[in-house]
């Protein structure tokens, strides 16, 4: 692999017949003018996106290798650093809402992302899930619809994530269990009772298992703004294109914050967990112990891709809450209020209902 120069960014996606700058359209190989309706196709790349060698990369290419040169704003009220293309039009941070400040923004220098899973759906339908998860609340304050209704918050963020492969072999060794059942007897005379209670016979186990750990995902950013929740952070993989600038259009970038280094000792321990659990299927039996474990990675891979969520906040009875929705899937995760009057007058009622039952049983006796 050659040692390659940074290479800039290409900001600003024009329109060849007004002038106008033109977004990604969700779901499509488009990027469209919003104002005369101009649309130019994404040509999809003859090479499919590259997974980079990482001890090469690691040792001898150094942080100029397969790196862009980005615009980055940092949020000065939560933290967070992102690079908002040119034809993003609302410059305030996906996470607090916070304005950010043109004349602050830095030139720097990431690792080019190898891939990236375009938004499968625009703001306003995200927004719309949105609206029906909090029509479906339960306990939530009867004015909460009304306090939510604007979708001017609503962006669409690719947040960062290394994918680690790799080959594994590991030698354990370990017990297997194998369940066998007893009758045992309790009491006497009346009170005699039997039962089948269940038992473990154990045997020594040792072997090596192997196999190829694919597409390890690693979380690349970690900032005090705001993470996303592990209930929407789920997409489909297969689903991922080779990296254009043109499918940021319109959409907040974030870079990532957790250096290569260290996620890939995150990726480590989770090739650790994976071994244990394919050393589990070799012992078999009904259950195992593991003693130890001695794991090797060869001809390691990874690279750098961006995956899509729309995140956004609402403000109510002065308290902020966030919500999330997966730009793949449509997965929706956030944070609520409770009204406190419809949760103490559920609490009275189901007290009046005992106390009505109680009162009438004593009636009868």
């Amino acid at each position: 692999m050659d040692v390659q120069p940074p290479i800039n960014s290409e900001r600003k996606k024009s329109c060849v017949n007004c002038g106008a700058e033109l977004t990604y359209e969700p779901g499509t190989d488009l990027i469209t003018c919003d104002y005369c309706g101009h649309k130019e196709v994404i040509e999809e790349a003859e090479e499919q996106f590259q997974e980079l060698e990482l001890e090469k990369y690691m040792q001898q290419m150094g942080a100029q290798s397969h790196s862009m040169e980005i615009s980055m704003l940092h949020c000065k009220n939560c933290g967070a650093n992102q690079h908002i293309e040119e034809s993003y039009k609302s410059l305030h941070c996906v996470y607090c809402t916070m304005p950010l400040i043109i004349e602050d923004a830095y030139q720097d220098d990431w690792i080019l992302p190898g891939a990236v899973l375009p938004f499968a759906f625009k703001p306003d339908h995200a927004h719309q899930i949105f609206k029906k998860w909090v029509a479906g609340l339960w306990w939530a304050p009867n004015n909460l619809q009304r306090a939510s209704l604007s979708a001017e918050n609503t962006k669409g963020l690719y947040i960062p994530y290394w994918t680690f492969d790799a080959q594994l072999v590991a030698q354990y060794t370990g017990q297997r269990g194998e369940y066998y059942y007893v009758t045992v007897t309790t009491g006497s005379g009346k009170n005699k009772r039997t039962r089948q209670e269940r038992r473990t016979r154990w045997y020594p186990a040792q072997g090596e298992v192997s196999g190829f750990v694919d597409d390890t995902l690693v979380k690349a950013s970690q900032q005090k703004g705001g993470q996303i929740p592990s209930q929407v952070a789920s997409w489909d993989l297969k689903d991922l294109k080779t990296f254009d600038t043109r499918f940021l259009a319109g959409y907040v970038t974030e870079k990532y914050t957790i250096p290569l280094k260290d996620g890939h000792l995150d990726a480590k321990d989770k090739a650790k967990d994976i071994a244990s659990n394919w050393a589990r299927r070799d012992i078999g039996g009904d259950t195992q112990r593991l003693n130890s474990i001695e794991m090797q990675l060869s001809e390691e891979t990874f690279k750098h891709i961006l995956l899509p969520v729309y995140i956004s906040s609402y403000k109510f009875d002065g308290k902020r809450y966030h919500f999330y929705v997966n730009g793949q899937t449509g997965k929706i995760h956030g944070t609520r209020p409770y009204s406190f009057w419809k949760i103490f007058l559920a609490i009275l009622t189901v007290l009046l209902m005992i106390g009505a039952i109680v009162y009438f049983v004593n009636l009868n006796q």
